[in-house]
């Protein structure tokens, strides 16, 4: 069952698009039908399939999250007591927690099976930079 890791580098809050780097996984392991497992190593970032086609869609996905869950420093977030990384870090792991670490896509004709305008994102919720490590793994 293959397997590799790939790296992100991060600049801040924000979607990374990956979606080249798993099509190109899939397509060097000659598969022809299976499964696409992708998970994230980190406990403030998630992933997420989302629209690829109108940047748009990400600023206001980016901005609702801001909104729903805003920095530590924050009024409505008094509440947080886990404040040792700095202010948005608590808020990075709700969010972390309110979507997904982990993504399944099925494979035919040896690519994954993503909708016309989908594209798989690593979702840094963190303000400084990363690296961040994704896991993809191709089950027959």
């Amino acid at each position: 069952m293959p397997q590799t890791r790939l790296t992100i580098a991060t600049r801040g809050q924000g979607f990374y698009e990956f979606t080249d780097r798993a099509h190109a996984f899939v397509r060097e392991q000659g598969a022809g039908e299976g499964l696409l497992t992708v998970f994230v190593r980190h406990t403030s970032c998630s992933l997420l399939i989302q629209e690829n086609a109108d940047p748009d869609v990400r600023r206001d996905l980016d901005q609702f999250f801001r909104r729903l869950v805003p920095a530590a420093t924050d009024p409505s977030m008094n509440w947080a007591t886990h404040r040792l990384e700095g202010p948005d870090d608590m808020p990075a792991h709700i969010k972390a927690a309110l979507t997904a670490v982990s993504l399944s896509i099925p494979v035919a004709d040896g690519a994954p099976l993503l909708g016309t305008w989908q594209g798989l994102y690593l979702f840094e919720h963190r303000d400084e930079a990363h690296r961040r490590e994704i896991v993809l793994h191709l089950s027959p």
